[in-house]
């Protein structure tokens, strides 16, 4: 399986719409990598820009675009809002998929040392790529900012990590870069009711990890107090892993609350957009609603949306795209601008939009597409989406138990049983798709040349594999409908009478999903040499189909009776 990094370099220009696009279509031309978002800020003059790929393109992506933004981007006249030290002010580096966080630092020593070297940029490694842990901190590292970076760069103490330690009249206009390479942040903006930013800045320190200075008699106006060494006694915030400002945004008219997270799993976002407004509340101040600039992964707006439906005692077992609508509305994701998944989280930018399901189709395409001549989809596929209909039907009568006036106080029970339909249906709905695959590997395998000795072997060997898989993907379909029944019979037995049939339906759906699963099984089964996996395989799928028979003949008939 391929690796993945996302990058998300901020470049200090949030205004010139022509600059910005110049620099976005470096990543727009660059060989490997995908373009995932560009998110400019009119005042703060700063845009973020997000792209994925492999380890190796997405260095040379990103170098190119620290290139192009160097000659594009003036430092000496930039002002605004947001911290900041360079044209590419920071240039983070975040392990997506199969990939180690310490491979992701390799290749931001990489990318640092090709910036120091071939660009002559002064280059700051921070988070996990920090040699120093003084320099882990992004905020150390960009401490003066640019207007105090000439100093810094010439320190003992703060010279760059890579490129050159004398000021010039190239780093007068190109700043420094922060390179770094680290978890997956959100930058989140909290919207107040308010104008203030001295008030917003109060949140924040309520908040944020660091705190605020300990002063005298813990007065506003008091002197701050400092230990042994000289430095600042702080009083920490409430929330781990967060960094956070206020500020007021000319744009929207009103104030916000800053915050990078940059531990969701220790702090996740719903956590925090409670913290910041019971923070606010105190100070007399509502939060309004939520900005997420640039991107967020699916799972922080999943974890929202389950603790919100826990508060309102409802059942969690429901779609996932349910799901992020009720985030988006719990946290006012919306309050600003629409806030359009497809372009906001991360996976579904990712997705290979190229490649058409199945399961994309409607209920009425679907079934044409199963009736034209074309041999795919066929059984296997057709048996997994029944099986997944039964999961549905089971998972629904769950939901309708949860939501039950008067059983209000086994809204959980029905819920985890709710959950773990989804998740069936969710894996039976995967298997549509790759059982046709399944067979299209298949025909291409039996396509392969066969004109010399070894081309022939190799084909025969490609049919092999290829008919061993289109077996394997057939068989967890028939174990995974089997599993479909265990919810069915829960609902049957304990779910809400007035569903009762439905529940049934779901067993006999199940019923004819195991039946057409092992059917298929058996019909590759005899094109494969292997004979010990062909039989035991068989004999396990014999017995998973006389469990089946008797389950369903067990419980239609109770159904049966009872209405």
């Amino acid at each position: 399986m391929k690796q993945l990094i996302e990058c998300v370099p901020n470049i200090s220009e949030g205004r010139n719409e022509s600059v910005i696009k110049q620099i976005a279509d470096v990543i727009e031309k660059a060989e490997g990598v995908k373009l995932l978002d560009v998110d400019p800020g009119y005042t703060t003059n700063r845009t973020v820009i997000t792209f994925v790929g492999e380890p190796q393109a997405v260095v040379n992506a990103a170098f190119l675009l620290i290139k192009k933004a160097s000659e594009l981007i003036d430092m000496k006249v930039h002002h605004g809002d947001h911290p900041r030290f360079g044209a590419t002010d920071v240039c983070p580096l975040i392990p997506v998929s199969n990939i180690t966080m310490e491979e992701t630092i390799e290749y931001a020593l990489l990318l640092g040392e090709r910036v120091g070297k071939e660009l002559g940029i002064p280059v700051y490694l921070y988070e996990n790529a920090a040699r120093e842990e003084k320099r882990r901190n992004l905020a150390a590292c960009r401490s003066g900012e640019y207007e105090g970076l000439k100093d810094k760069i010439e320190s003992l103490d703060w010279k760059p990590c890579f490129g050159p330690t004398i000021w010039n009249e190239h780093i007068a206009s190109s700043g420094a870069t922060a390179i770094s390479a680290r978890d997956f942040l959100i930058a989140v903006n909290y919207n107040l009711n308010t104008t203030s930013t001295r008030r917003a800045n109060a949140i924040a320190f309520d908040v944020r990890e660091k705190g605020r200075p300990k002063r005298e008699g813990n007065k506003p106006n008091g002197k701050p107090l400092k230990d042994e060494n000289g430095n600042p006694i702080m009083i920490p915030g409430t929330l781990k892993g967060t960094k956070a400002i206020g500020w007021y945004i000319e744009e929207y008219g009103i104030a916000q609350v800053s915050m990078n997270i940059t531990n969701i799993s220790q702090t996740p976002l719903h956590i925090c957009f409670e913290e910041v407004c019971k923070k606010a509340g105190e100070r007399g101040i509502r939060v309004t609603g939520v900005e997420i600039v640039g991107l967020v992964p699916k799972k922080a707006l999943i974890q929202a949306a389950d603790y919100y439906l826990k508060k309102q005692q409802r059942s969690l077992g429901i779609d996932e795209k349910e799901k992020i609508k009720i985030a988006i509305k719990s946290m006012g994701l919306d309050d600003l601008k629409p806030f359009v998944a497809e372009e906001k989280i991360i996976e579904y930018l990712i997705e290979d939009k190229t490649q058409k399901k199945l399961i994309d189709l409607s209920a009425l395409d679907l079934c044409n597409e199963t009736a034209s001549e074309s041999p795919a989809p066929g059984g296997g596929s057709i048996s997994a989406y029944v099986g997944s209909l039964g999961a549905a039907l089971a998972t629904m009568v769950a939901n309708l138990s949860s939501h039950k006036a008067g059983w209000d106080e086994r809204w959980e029970e029905f819920s985890i049983i709710a959950q773990k339909g989804q998740k069936i249906k969710d894996e039976l709905l995967f298997l549509v798709d790759e059982d046709t695959n399944a067979f299209n590997r298949i025909m291409d395998a039996f396509s392969l040349p066969k004109k010399t000795e070894q081309e022939k072997e190799n084909r025969k060997d490609a049919i092999q594999k290829a008919t061993k898989y289109a077996i394997e993907i057939p068989f967890k379909t028939l174990e995974k409908s089997f599993e479909v029944f265990s919810i069915c019979i829960e609902m049957i037995e304990k779910g809400n009478p007035n569903s009762i049939t439905d529940a049934a339906v779901g067993i006999l759906c199940a019923k004819a999903a195991c039946y057409g699963a092992f059917m298929n099984v058996k019909i590759n089964a005899s094109s494969l040499d292997d004979k010990t996996f062909v039989n035991d395989i068989l004999i396990k799928g014999e017995k998973i189909i006389e469990k089946a028979e008797e389950i369903e003949r067990e419980y239609t008939h109770k159904v049966l009776n009872q209405i």
